[in-house]
């Protein structure tokens, strides 16, 4: 079994922010996959089905961002599930254009607060993540504001893509293919 979480705040207020565009990732699979994300569970809601011959379960934690471990820990050892090699985490981040990827086997939290905690929830640093760009920062810029705010209209277009494009990554990734997941999707498409 997989479990493939999308990082987000929950409440309407913070539909489609930057900082919701791991919940998006999930409502993508969601809807390909006709897997409802309905279920309360941990602090979060899931979903159960299968996704490329496999068991997964899609989670949109509900503890807010910077807590996600709170519920992704509790998921994981309840589903026992190796984070190492069974959890895949989408988030946001701001130091991509809106529409790349960056798909990472491990590594720091890179000040994002939701990895941070599943790194300290979930047995550290080795968990597979596809972080979306949502926009840079600007130069001076507020970052609670920045990943609070909603991209601009001109710009939704290249996330509703990337999107996509971390579905089909994690497609991979289930199917056993990392790699290839890696080298397809971390390339710059702006």
């Amino acid at each position: 079994m997989y479990i493939l979480a999308g990082l987000g705040n929950p409440g309407i207020k913070y539909k489609h922010t930057r900082h919701n565009a791991g919940f998006d990732a999930i409502d993508v699979l969601a809807d390909r996959y006709n897997i409802p994300v309905r279920k309360s569970e941990r602090n979060a809601l899931t979903g159960q089905g299968i996704i490329e011959g496999e068991k997964v379960l899609l989670v949109k934690p509900q503890t807010f961002m910077n807590n996600s471990g709170e519920s992704l820990g509790p998921l994981c050892s309840f589903y026992k599930v190796d984070p190492a090699t069974q959890l895949i985490v989408f988030s946001d981040d701001v130091t991509l254009d809106a529409g790349n990827l960056r798909i990472r086997k491990k590594g720091s939290a890179g000040g994002h607060n939701g990895l941070k905690s599943i790194i300290a929830h979930c047995g550290g640093e080795e968990f597979l993540r596809i972080r979306l760009g949502v926009g840079k920062l600007p130069t001076h810029g507020d970052m609670i504001a920045h990943v609070l705010g909603k991209l601009p209209k001109e710009e939704r277009p290249y996330l509703e893509e990337a999107l996509d494009r971390a579905c089909d990554a994690a497609e991979m990734i289930i199917r056993g293919d990392l790699d290839g997941a890696m080298n397809q999707f971390n390339s710059k498409v702006r």
